[in-house]
């Protein structure tokens, strides 16, 4: 369905993305930090989870809408918003964290995850603006063209964001030792989420 010298144009164009530092990186990065490796690879799944929905929904055709209702996007970025500042407050409350204690399931490092892209509506308006770019109506169901596209963005997304997060859970990890260390980065950790809610919550309308 797709050319695949379209495709061959669209995957390093993907790839780029997915190297660029953003919002997703950094909380699996923050992860990382906070509960090992496991909980960066589970939070980076989530986030090319959510990546999914809203290339769906994009094609669907909700994303218009949320381009169009601007209370919209702002419902779902102050949702976001709150998210974020409660992850940060976990994380600075939790940040002196014994190594014997139980981890903490990736479930929620993956529900964690699912639920910062989601409540980041800047990507739905990024798909729109980015993947039609390489759809070809003539070509076919365009529903289906977005999925592929997307699942070549969440798998790019995916690897890159849990290497950068594996990479900060070693380092997480071996400083959990040391009880202040642990508070510190807690409060890094914590840093990072709060970064993230107030870059959600200044950002502009696409």
């Amino acid at each position: 369905m797709i050319e695949i010298v379209t495709l061959m144009a669209f995957v390093p164009a993907a790839l780029a993305l997915a190297l660029t530092p953003g919002a997703d990186m950094m909380f699996c990065f923050g992860q990382g930090l906070r509960s090992g490796p496991g909980a960066a690879i589970a939070a980076s799944a989530g986030v090319s989870t959510g990546s999914l929905v809203h290339v769906l929904l994009a094609g669907l055709g909700l994303g218009a809408a949320v381009a169009t209702m601007p209370w919209l996007f702002d419902v779902i970025r102050w949702l976001g918003v709150a998210y974020l500042l409660y992850v940060a407050w976990g994380a600075v409350r939790n940040g002196a964290v014994s190594t014997d204690a139980p981890a903490k399931p990736t479930r929620f490092a993956y529900r964690d995850g699912l639920l910062v892209n989601l409540t980041n509506p800047k990507v739905i308006l990024f798909v729109l603006a980015f993947i039609p770019q390489f759809v070809d109506p003539a070509r076919g169901s365009v529903l289906l063209q977005f999925l592929t596209f997307g699942v070549v963005i969440a798998a790019g997304g995916f690897v890159t964001n849990a290497l950068v997060g594996v990479f900060a859970g070693g380092a997480g990890r071996a400083l959990m030792t040391d009880a202040r260390a642990s508070r510190v980065l807690g409060w890094i950790t914590g840093g990072i989420f709060a970064a993230l809610a107030v870059r959600l919550a200044i950002m502009e309308r696409a």
